[in-house]
């Protein structure tokens, strides 16, 4: 799992424990179609995440190949309506709630 730290979440906007999402997943780095588009820098590039904003991305988008090619930026993340419904909902909710709405099946 990956290291977490105090932050904002780039996403919903609020102070939790946070940790670093890829703008492409870091599984597609070595593949050509990437390679090919994007620098390694590019590639390495991202944004820091709450986890129950991280999930949701991972839950309503779950092909890492969308992500990188489809929502790689915070803007086109939130443009996603699912994505976009969860965050304006879960920026309204408590801290001392985790694992939300985008956990549950």
């Amino acid at each position: 799992m990956a290291k977490s730290k105090p932050g904002h979440c780039e996403l919903c906007g609020r102070e939790r424990s946070v940790s670093f999402h890829h703008r492409i997943p870091r599984t597609l780095h070595s593949n050509k179609w990437f390679r090919k588009r994007y620098t390694r820098t590019e590639m390495a590039e991202g944004f820091y995440l709450c986890a129950d904003c991280h999930g949701a991305i991972h839950k309503f988008i779950p092909s890492e190949k969308q992500i990188g090619r489809d929502y790689n930026t915070r803007e086109k993340l939130l443009e996603h309506p699912d994505i976009a419904s969860f965050v304006e909902w879960i920026s309204t909710r408590d801290i001392g709630r985790v694992r939300t709405r985008a956990r549950q099946d």
